[in-house]
């Protein structure tokens, strides 16, 4: 009897889900158990995505994907090990039908594009914003879309992992300016009220329980802001303010 414990297999299966179409075989992978597959694994992936930008993600379950496509909830499991895999899918799967525009010469045009690009994106499917917790993220799709961010930010003097961190820094900042504009499409959507209305209609209140406060400063910054916006915030406005000045860093701690 070997004193050697049996080695659990880790390796994610996701990650050859993810690299079929690229892999030395190009081959959709094999059923494990089932029936021969009647759809594909990309109409799988397409069905899931669709209902997300329906319904949102917390829509996107195993069964409702199968019935998408017309399968059992057990026949899906033959295409994709879980929920989480099948996430994976679906945010690479996006991501490469995102067209990767060439990139300008100016460089702030470049670092603008980078976060300009992953606005649209979010905007187009707010549920990405939604994806937590799932690994990984070394899809073909993303793997290009990181060359093509890094593309964007090369021969600015930046060390290799300045490059990578102010990927990281542009990305990030689009997501919050995304996620922004979707909580208040949300709150829009549950109240039946615009921003604006809903200021309109607590102006009163608010003076009301506020009455004695003492907020000079935002006062006089939030009146300002809320005559620039007819609302409370304007993500728009934000993202090319932030933008600019993110960017200005960028352009003034380079070497080039």
């Amino acid at each position: 009897m070997s004193d050697v414990p049996d080695q659990q297999d880790l390796s994610d299966p996701s990650l050859r889900l993810l690299w079929r179409h690229r892999s030395a075989a190009k081959e959709e992978p094999t059923a494990r158990r089932g029936p021969k597959q009647k759809v594909s694994l990309d109409e799988v992936v397409d069905a899931a995505i669709a209902l997300a930008d329906d319904q949102g993600l917390a829509a996107v379950t195993m069964r409702a994907t199968a019935q998408q496509v017309g399968l059992g909830a057990m026949t899906l499991y033959s295409y994709v090990p879980n929920r989480d895999a099948l996430l994976v899918l679906m945010v690479d799967q996006v991501v490469g039908r995102t067209e990767l525009p060439k990139l300008p010469e100016s460089p702030r045009e470049r670092l603008a594009l980078v976060a300009e690009l992953q606005v649209a994106e979010l905007r187009a499917h707010p549920w990405l914003l939604d994806v937590h917790d799932v690994r990984p993220w070394l899809g073909p799709n993303m793997s290009d879309r990181y060359e093509w961010h890094l593309h964007a930010v090369d021969g600015l003097g930046l060390s290799d992992l300045e490059m990578d961190q102010t990927v990281a820094v542009l990305v990030g900042f689009a997501a919050s300016i995304a996620r922004s504009e979707h909580v208040k499409r949300l709150a829009e959507r549950a109240t039946g009220m615009t921003e604006s209305q809903w200021w309109e209609a607590n102006y009163e209140t608010l003076n009301e329980v506020m009455a004695g406060s003492d907020y000079p400063l935002a006062g006089r910054v939030g009146a300002a802001a809320g005559e620039a916006y007819q609302a409370a915030s304007d993500p728009a406005s934000e993202l090319d303010y932030g933008l600019a000045r993110i960017i200005d860093g960028v352009l003034a701690h380079a070497r080039p």
